[in-house]
């Protein structure tokens, strides 16, 4: 069902306002973007059904990968590809997170920030594999945001529960397949790690060095996969996630937006939080990764360099037969009336306006034969 509220429409009744909040040009063209998804202000298309027949009017997205509208398709078509990577070997989730004291300067060097935050993680898994002489793989997703879309950059991590050898073999970290490694020992080493970075960056702030260092740096790990088939469905579920979706907003309007979220400090409570639009603005437009910025990459024999060469070696060696080529799940171009046939654009509209033929009151030329 389509949510009730949109972030756009916070966008669009603050207007003006939103240049109040200083935020940078690349922030503001991407709220923009967001603001224009969908609407008249991109152009659209028309579409006929080659099944029912049916001819539907469609705006167009912006595509934008903070947009709360486009990420669905995106997903789909990057865990497809992550299937035919899969091994049959255990899986471990993997959270790497970065204390508060950092938040400050996240916000005002986010790529220093969080460029660290993914080579101080795989520094450390990279160790800890090379200790048993093998090269580790892993796929790591950058998230910025808690519930409450507050700052709280971590990353999620997914990693095979063993590495390659020297000569291309499969040596699991154990046999049962029920422990990647120590998780104080990650964090200790995880926190080594990411200062010795921005010290090498040419960050020189003692007293923040200090307060890093003043208490343990929380490393998650743990197998929550049933095998290998359900890998990608759980990595789906933090591969195109923004910092807040549409159907979380509860009501968006008086100047205020009101949305849900989920109270970890009390085991998960499901609670309301109300801000104004220009707050909620605010703490959304913290989570606009500078451009270019890549937040999903890949590591070790996981890597594009690497896993042309080293999955077939390991599927080889574990006597597992290459993955079937998947078929096409999306439905990007599926008829939303009779969900069988393929949509083909017979005319492109621009910010003008459809034509006068297509617009018959409602957005469908020829109403769906099977409503």
């Amino acid at each position: 069902m389509r949510p009730r509220f949109e972030v756009a429409q916070a966008l669009e009744q603050l207007g003006e306002q939103v240049n109040q909040l200083g935020l940078n040009g690349w922030q503001l063209r991407t709220l923009s973007a967001i603001e224009r998804c969908r609407t008249a202000a991109l152009g659209g298309h028309i579409d006929a059904c080659t099944d029912c027949g049916s001819m539907l009017l469609s705006y167009n997205s912006c595509r934008n990968r903070h947009c709360p509208k486009c990420q669905g398709h995106k997903r789909e078509q990057w865990m497809q590809a992550r299937r035919q990577e899969l091994l049959p070997v255990p899986y471990f989730h993997v959270v790497f997170t970065l204390p508060e004291q950092l938040n400050t300067l996240a916000m005002h060097q986010p790529k220093l920030v969080y460029d660290t935050l993914f080579a101080s993680a795989w520094q450390t898994l990279a160790s800890f594999g090379k200790q048993l002489g093998v090269q580790l793989g892993m796929v790591a997703i950058l998230h910025t945001w808690g519930q409450n879309l507050s700052l709280h950059p971590h990353l999620h991590c997914v990693v095979p529960g063993g590495g390659v050898r020297e000569d291309g073999s499969w040596q699991p970290i154990r046999a049962d397949g029920k422990f990647l490694f120590h998780v104080k020992a990650l964090g200790k080493m995880f926190r080594a790690k990411y200062v010795a970075g921005l010290r090498a960056a040419g960050i020189n702030d003692q007293p923040l060095f200090d307060a890093l260092f003043a208490k343990p740096w929380v490393v998650y790990a743990k197998r929550p996969f049933g095998g290998p088939p359900q890998v990608v469905e759980y990595l789906g579920r933090y591969t195109h996630k923004i910092a807040i979706s549409n159907h979380r907003l509860q009501a968006v309007g008086e100047g205020k937006v009101r949305f849900g979220y989920k109270d970890y400090r009390q085991q998960g409570r499901k609670r309301s939080m109300e801000l104004t639009q220009l707050e909620f603005i605010r703490r959304f437009a913290q989570h606009i990764l500078p451009k270019g910025f890549v937040r999903i990459r890949h590591y070790g024999f996981l890597s594009s360099t690497a896993k042309g060469k080293r999955l077939p070696e390991l599927r080889h060696h574990l006597q597992a037969p290459a993955p079937a080529e998947a078929a096409a799940q999306s439905m990007h171009r599926r008829c939303p009336c009779c969900k069988k046939g393929k949509l083909i654009t017979l005319e492109s509209i621009d910010s003008r306006g459809p034509p006068a033929w297509a617009l018959g009151g409602a957005k469908k030329a020829v109403p769906c034969a099977q409503a």
